[in-house]
Parts: structure tokens; sequence; C-alpha cells
């Protein structure tokens, strides 16, 4: 069961494409967290998801909005996958140990090994103010997520 909105946003440090650490907490009181999980990289409905967000960047990456994909990738893989893709924003690997943040967050799939459709949006305090998951095969709605920032 993933959190529920009003709840305060579990913190996390994980490595994005590049090898850094990226933690939840520093964005606390600087922006909101647009925080996507997907299940894995090289596959079409997530490569059609994250490559829609690159499309429409300045709505989610910006002074306010700061977008964060999470997968269980690896980060050698994600870094290959957003050269490949030429994805800008940070891919985070909740790889090892194995899924433990998507856990926190109530997306991961135990049968399947991997995080299913999550998102949340969390504001400068913190907390989660929006979320949705969907399903394996079930591709999410940016416009969704656009409205969801714009009632912050």
């Amino acid at each position: 069961m993933a959190i529920e909105v009003g709840t305060k946003a579990p913190d996390f440090a994980l490595r994005n494409q590049h090898g850094e650490t990226v933690r939840l907490s520093d964005f606390r009181g600087e922006k909101n967290v647009v925080l996507l999980f997907y299940p894995f990289a090289f596959t079409g409905v997530c490569t059609g998801e994250l490559c829609a967000l690159r499309d429409e960047l300045p709505k989610f990456v910006n002074d306010d909005v700061q977008l964060l994909a999470v997968s269980n990738d690896a980060p050698f893989s994600l870094r290959v996958f957003a050269e490949q893709e030429g994805l800008t924003y940070p891919l985070l690997s909740d790889f090892w140990p194995h899924g433990n943040v998507s856990r926190d967050y109530g997306v991961f799939d135990e049968e399947k090994g991997c995080a299913v459709r999550g998102t949340f949006i969390i504001d400068k305090e913190g907390v989660v103010r929006w979320t949705v998951v969907n399903g394996l095969p079930d591709a999410r709605d940016l416009g969704e997520y656009a409205e969801a920032l714009a009632a912050l």
C-alpha cells in the first residue's frame, strides 16, 4: 500500500546516474519534488514516460520543482539509459539494498522484484500532497502532475 497524502515523505539517500548521492531532504525548504518510481530502464512504457518528461522538463525541473526518477536498476545502467535517451534530470538507483526506498513508499512489487509506477508530489516541507500508483503496464498522465503542482 502506497503512502498516503498528508504523510511525511520518507527521506532517502540514493545514487544518481553519475554516482552522486541525492537525498530527498536536500530539497526541503527549497523545492517541491515530483518523485517518480518506474519499473526498469530500457523498457517501452518507462522509456516513453521518461522521454515525455524530458520533452516537458521546464514544468518539472525549475526554480520551484525538482523531478527525481527512481528505479531498481544499477547506477551504471541508468547512466547509459540517460545518455541514450538524453535524460538530464536525476535517475536514482534503488538497486541495493534492493528496493528499500520503493518499499518505504509502498510501491515495490515483491513478486516482480521492481517498483510499480508510483508518483508522489512532495511539498517544500516534505509532506506528500498528491499521489498516483499505476500498474506495471499502465503509463501515467503528465497533465495530472502539472495540475497537482499548480495546486501547491
